[in-house]
């Protein structure tokens, strides 16, 4: 029995192994290496946008997406309408996936009036991509105040937060 067990793990072993050698064995081409917003980048993104619409008076939700769309942070601040939650997230997203202010997206409905379809996405001004050289990383994303412009003003505090 216990002999069985000892193959048995062996065995496991030599897969795991055989795999590890396999995968550094790779050509390079079988990789990718991305960059990533980290928890306390994202943190630090996310306050300091919602730091500047609370300095302009205004009551805003914040959000922040990683390079795959995925919410990695939110922040709902004191008084910020129930909707500006989903709003927040769906403008980070739309902005990280076409790298692109979501004020500049808006002008391209008018040339293709279907991406509104996609769904997910939010064409309204009001998020950030964050960028690494020029491959998008992340996007701060800000919805509640009274305007567009005021919420991409936001985000874009939240963006430079980060020293880029």
């Amino acid at each position: 029995m216990i002999s069985t067990r000892i193959a048995a793990v062996a065995t496991a072993l030599a897969v795991i192994t055989v795999g590890a050698v396999s995968a550094t064995a790779a050509p390079s081409t079988a990789l990718v290496q991305t960059s990533h917003l980290s928890i306390a980048a994202a943190q630090k993104a996310g306050q300091a946008a919602l730091n500047a619409a609370t300095k302009a008076g205004q009551h805003v939700s914040v959000a922040v997406v990683d390079r795959d769309g995925n919410t990695v942070l939110t922040l709902r601040g004191d008084g910020a309408g129930p909707q500006s939650y989903s709003s927040a997230q769906q403008k980070a997203f739309t902005a990280v996936s076409w790298n692109a202010k979501t004020s500049e997206l808006v002008g391209r409905l008018q040339q293709t009036p279907t991406l509104k379809d996609i769904e997910g996405t939010l064409f309204l001004a009001g998020a950030v991509p964050v960028t690494a050289g020029s491959t998008p990383i992340a996007a701060v994303g800000v919805a509640g105040a009274p305007s567009g412009t005021q919420d991409e003003s936001f985000a874009q505090a939240g963006v430079d937060a980060l020293g880029k």
